[in-house]
Order: C-alpha cells, then structure tokens, then sequence
C-alpha cells in the first residue's frame, strides 16, 4: 500500500507541481482546496491511475472529494484495486 501512495504522491508532484516547488504533499494534503489540482488535472490524474492499474473509474465515483488528497484516492482505488 506504502508503494502506491508513493506512487500516487510521485505522479502529483511530476504533473502538478513546479520543479522548484518546495510544497509538501502527505496523504493528507488537500489537492482539490489548495488547488494542486483542478477540474483538468483531475481527469488527467483519474487517467493515469486507469491505466496504471487496468481499471475504469466510474464518472460517477470521479469526484472532488474522491480525490481530494492521497488518502481518498487510496480509498477509491481500493474499491478496484487490491492494494
């Protein structure tokens, strides 16, 4: 599990952050509310974990809150994914 959350952090902080970004980014840190990531960056995220780990996504389980920090996330893709 430890493994894809880091993952997950990894990916965030490549795609959303800058490069000289000192921001920290723990399985609790709000992405949505801080604004790391938007309606857009979302979507490009939801994709990225679809086809890291072979799964669909409902639309309908693809909301702000579902992936508002790194432990929600974790959460979501739990119902898909054995991790």
């Amino acid at each position: 599990m430890d493994d894809v959350k880091q993952i997950i952090i990894d990916y965030i902080r490549k795609e959303f952050l800058e490069d000289d970004s000192d921001m920290e980014i723990n399985e609790n840190t709000s992405l949505i509310s801080s604004g790391i990531v938007d309606s857009f960056s979302m979507v490009s995220l939801k994709t990225f974990l679809e086809k890291k780990y072979k799964i669909q996504i409902p639309d309908t389980k693809a909301t702000p809150e579902a992936f508002d920090s790194v432990k929600h996330i974790m959460s979501l893709l739990k119902e898909y994914v054995n991790i």
